[in-house]
């Protein structure tokens, strides 16, 4: 079943449906933004375009090392951060991290 499938409310599953798709969605505005194709990524990858299809698909359950091979493929770290979840009504925008810091989505450095 694909984490679509998987929306139901209450699904144990839930959690890990959200973050793929915050990872896929992460992901996609990263290329967009620094005009890499799915095709360049996949070369830089060394995996086929359709493994790339897959991935920006967000049914695919990605391990740590599939991560880390995207984000090196693309010349960046991931961070990641434990952070409570958002309240009814909440989006999790405005949320701290565990370590005090703002959650901030991606946004490129001005180098």
């Amino acid at each position: 079943m694909s984490w679509r499938g998987n929306l139901i409310k209450g699904h144990p599953d839930i959690a890990g449906t959200r973050l793929a798709r915050q990872v896929t969605a992460s992901l996609a505005g990263l290329l967009a933004e620094r005009d890499i194709t799915r095709t360049q990524l996949a070369e830089r990858m060394g995996v086929s375009p359709g493994r790339v299809s897959q991935i920006l698909s967000g049914d695919e359950n990605l391990t740590l090392r599939s991560l880390a091979n995207l984000a090196q493929s693309l010349e960046m770290d991931i961070e990641v951060n434990f952070v409570d979840p958002p309240l009814a009504g909440q989006s999790g925008h405005d949320q701290s991290r565990v370590d005090g810091g703002p959650v901030r989505p991606y946004a490129p450095s001005q180098a």
